[in-house]
């Protein structure tokens, strides 16, 4: 059974690790899909792995201006949008007191005002009934060194996807966060760190997580299907967490 036949599904961030997974999923579920991001070449690959008629959009939500013609392009193509996933963020990590001004701006623009921007530009766009999913993370409830400025932006969404019910429920608009945990993507390796250091990471983020283990990709694209469909329709301003264990025990 195709649970998202003929909807049109938007996915910020498309085009690597989480977000291309879910777009790939949709897809096989019946969805017309747009992905966007801020790269290009990796867009245009990822379109070509979710199939044929995938709109591919450059854009970065960091840029408000940017974003009116995105859900434009998707709407003049598409028609209307069903599914929207807000994914596109980043990770920067650096002890406390190092942490620059342009560190936190870059983290705050993409993943807390981009997510806020990428709802509130959208509005016009959206069908009644539509589903909204922002990606947040299990670190948001979980103190960890070095990344408290990354935990603040994925608590922010995570209370803003609750406000944003309240505002939309007249319009049957559902918005909720998917928490991943751990996962295995390649935003390990995007501060600059050596394939060393990106091992390391990763052999100490599974120790850390009960079951011993990273998160896949394929795992996370399950829980971002459940809330796009009508599988998940009696759950408004919720937070699904996939992590693993990782910021319950």
């Amino acid at each position: 059974m195709k649970k998202l036949e003929n909807k049109v599904a938007v996915v910020t961030g498309g085009n690597s690790g989480i977000g291309l997974a879910a777009a790939k999923l949709f897809a096989q579920h019946g969805a017309k899909l747009a992905i966007t991001g801020r790269n290009k070449k990796t867009l245009d690959t990822a379109a070509v792995l979710v199939g044929d008629n995938t709109l591919a959009i450059v854009s970065d939500v960091a840029k408000v201006s940017e974003l009116d013609a995105q859900y434009k392009q998707v709407a003049d193509t598409f028609g209307k949008i069903d599914v929207l996933v807000v994914n596109a963020g980043v990770f920067v990590a650096a002890p406390l007191a190092d942490y620059t001004e342009e560190m936190f701006d870059t983290i705050s623009d993409i993943n807390f005002k981009g997510a806020f921007f990428s709802v509130q530009k959208a509005l016009p766009y959206l069908n009644d009934g539509a589903s909204i999913i922002i990606t947040s993370s299990g670190v948001s409830n979980k103190a960890m060194a070095t990344a408290s400025a990354y935990a603040a932006t994925k608590a922010a969404v995570t209370s803003l996807a609750r406000g944003f019910s309240a505002e939309l429920l007249d319009r049957k608009i559902r918005v909720n966060v998917l928490s991943p945990g751990p996962i295995e993507t390649p935003i390990f390796g995007r501060n600059g760190a050596t394939p060393e250091q990106v091992d390391g990471m990763k052999t100490y983020m599974a120790d850390i997580t009960p079951i011993k283990r990273l998160g896949n990709v394929e795992e996370i694209a399950e829980g971002f299907l459940y809330l796009a469909s009508d599988d998940s329709k009696f759950m408004v301003g919720g937070d699904l967490v996939l992590d693993g264990g990782f910021s319950r025990f």
